[in-house]
């Protein structure tokens, strides 16, 4: 059965299609995979049942000739999606006995294609978090290993349990959300593909809320064409989501080994840091040459605003968190602490039900929305979003289709190792990725290489507003250049 969990996606597609192994039979293997893998804690829930019903009803439409585009296909989905029927906690106490009535839009198209749910992964508490240490249900340990140690690494968060379940071969893709590179980062931590599409091009609705207007999900894969062909039936117009765009989706896989001859690719200065590791500024070398090697055109683009991008990201996000997390109160759904009053519910119910970093967001962004500080902080921050959003503009503009740039500062750390005494050491994880969700843009994380322990680097693109097919083209020459990372398994 092993080797049925080593096919790609678009290979297992196709050998559904032609009949060399049932759904029911994938399923279980993948569900054999993930019972061996309870050490990475990747799942927060496991859904054997229903995996194999649906499995079961897939292999009959393949049978009658009505299979969907990812029919018989087992995923596992990030704990932030509403599923129908099976608990969505966001890793939170305050949620921990949730079980909505109805699926979100995402889930629900990906069900309509034809996909099997394995069960829920692992993430930040509200997806709050960039080493997915903030969960309830305590943090995934990475399948990569430094070598030589034993050492529990980080797969990033705050989709590390999706990250982690799609380098571990435990389904053949996943979802995330990317709020501030909750998909890039953990995607480069993990040596995986992990795509934040453009804000509104696929729906929000049904995921659980951090900051609405960051928010964007997206797929893991383990190659740049089985992300093509998840994205493809994530997205789509949904009028129950207003900043959903209504326009055609197209086919992202035919764009999977498109040309990149004379496209412009932007190297932003402003991504070279002062004490960068050389092995992050050697692999974006690297990729430099790939593109240059393939017909792409390299020039150097300046984008000024970038320093300001870390301050106002942590200042808006939280804004927006303060506002959104206020549902959880203990009067409609979730944890309910009795208080001798109203009030004192409410203060019981949160205090006990939240854990200490989305209690830190949420007390920083109500700070910064109160009155006497709301011009002086959010209002500013969302000023400073504009600049950063027109310097992309700029470099579009002037002829550029997209961007290289780092996707994280270094390689994954080990669980412990950062923002126990200094939460902000954390925050600094996000340095090259929050500027695409501040602009709003389409941006993917490719693995490009191992640094000297062994552990996976990436790169990341940045593309123009709903321009994913060139990112997709793109990646396809790193990832041919790169080749494929796996990681020695341990577990």
């Amino acid at each position: 059965m092993n080797e049925l969990t080593s096919l790609s996606l678009a290979q297992a597609r196709d050998g559904l299609a032609k009949k060399d192994f049932s759904a029911v039979e994938l399923a279980d293997a993948h569900l054999l995979a993930i019972e061996q893998a309870r050490a990475l804690n990747a799942f927060v829930l496991e859904t054997p049942e229903r995996a194999l019903a649906m499995a079961k009803a897939s292999d009959a439409r393949i049978h009658a000739g009505k299979a969907g585009p990812l029919e018989g296909i087992p995923l596992a989905i990030k704990d932030m999606f509403c599923t129908e029927g099976v608990r969505t906690s966001a890793c939170s106490k305050i949620l921990e006995n949730f079980v909505p009535t109805y699926d979100s839009t995402v889930t629900s198209q990906l069900w309509r294609a034809g996909a099997v749910l394995l069960g829920k992964t692992n993430n930040d508490e509200f997806a709050m978090g960039s080493s997915n240490e903030t969960s309830h249900f305590g943090p995934v340990t990475s399948p990569w290993r430094r070598k030589g140690s034993n050492v529990a690494i980080t797969p990033g968060g705050s989709s590390g349990g999706s990250a982690a379940a799609v380098a571990a071969h435990l389904c053949l893709g996943a979802t995330g959300t990317d709020t501030g590179g909750s998909i890039r980062q953990p995607a480069a931590f993990t040596g995986t593909v992990g795509i934040k599409p453009t804000y509104g091009r696929v729906s929000r609705w049904g995921v659980v809320a951090f900051a609405s207007s960051l928010d964007q999900a997206g797929p893991f894969a383990r190659t740049v064409r089985d992300s093509a062909i998840l994205l493809r039936s994530m997205a789509g117009h949904d009028a129950k989501d207003t900043t959903c765009i209504d326009s055609p989706v197209p086919d992202y896989e035919k764009a999977v080994g498109r040309s990149v001859k004379g496209l412009r690719i932007g190297i932003p200065k402003e991504y070279r840091l002062d004490g960068m590791p050389a092995e992050i500024e050697k692999i974006w070398e690297q990729g430099r040459a790939w593109l240059k090697a393939a017909g792409a055109e390299l020039v150097e683009v300046s984008l000024p605003h970038t320093k300001y991008a870390l301050p106002a990201y942590y200042i808006v996000a939280p804004a927006e968190a303060s506002s959104n997390l206020a549902r959880y109160d203990g009067v409609r759904y979730g944890l309910r602490v009795p208080g001798r009053d109203i009030t004192d519910m409410y203060e019981r119910t949160r205090a006990e039900g939240f854990g200490a970093e989305v209690r830190r967001r949420i007390m920083i962004g109500t700070y910064v929305l109160s009155a006497g500080y709301y011009d002086a902080y959010y209002l500013r921050a969302q000023q400073v979003r504009t600049l950063i959003k027109r310097d992309f503009e700029a470099c579009f503009k002037a002829g550029v289709h997209a961007m290289l740039t780092p996707a994280t500062p270094s390689a994954a750390f080990g669980v412990g190792e950062k923002g126990q005494a200094d939460p902000v050491e954390m925050y600094l994880n996000d340095v090259f990725t929050v500027t695409v969700n501040m602009a709003g843009l389409p941006g993917i994380a490719v693995p490009a290489g191992l640094d000297g322990q062994g552990l996976p680097l990436g790169l990341q693109l940045i593309g123009r507003p709903f321009d994913e097919e060139t990112l997709f083209s793109a990646a396809h020459v790193i990832e041919q250049a790169a080749g494929h990372f796996k990681a020695a398994k341990w577990w």
